[in-house]
């Protein structure tokens, strides 16, 4: 359902800042490859929750390990909750505030970071924490397409 809001969220705000083209900056707007990188964000953190999910079912029992990956999964929910922010600006033809794009780079770290020392002792835990791992890298790709494209 989370995954489901995330997207519409910003489809919705993309929808918005095409419809109200007149009110905002080019750089709101975004061009395709601004679009298609901020939809590959929103995809790409719904999508690392999900790892991060199912990384912890896998760790049961294992009280460090399961630490480790609720801190990813707060980073995940910060950096959503970032998204929603920006998402809100463009929909209301304000421009994205810095401190929502810092929260979204900084929910990404601290995923990266608590999910970089995160080990375990079964192989079924750390296949799913390397799927999570590769989530939260392919995010902050598509995160760092944004800043790189919506000029």
């Amino acid at each position: 359902m989370a995954r489901f809001f995330c997207f519409f969220t910003l489809a919705f705000a993309l929808l918005m800042s095409c419809v109200m083209a007149g009110e905002q900056s080019k750089r709101q707007i975004g061009n395709l490859q601004c679009n298609i990188a901020r939809l590959k964000t929103v995809a790409g953190l719904a999508k690392s929750a999900s790892a991060i999910k199912k990384a912890m079912t896998a760790a049961q029992g294992d009280a460090e390990t399961t630490a480790q990956l609720q801190t990813a999964a707060q980073g995940v929910s910060s950096a959503q909750a970032g998204v929603g922010t920006i998402a809100k600006a463009l929909i209301t033809g304000q421009l994205a505030p810095a401190a929502a794009r810092q929260q979204v780079a900084d929910g990404l770290n601290a995923a990266t970071t608590a999910l970089g020392s995160t080990t375990s002792s079964d192989p079924n835990v750390d296949s799913a924490i390397a799927s999570a791992t590769s989530a939260i890298a392919g995010t902050t790709t598509s995160g760092q397409q944004v800043v790189a494209n919506c000029k």
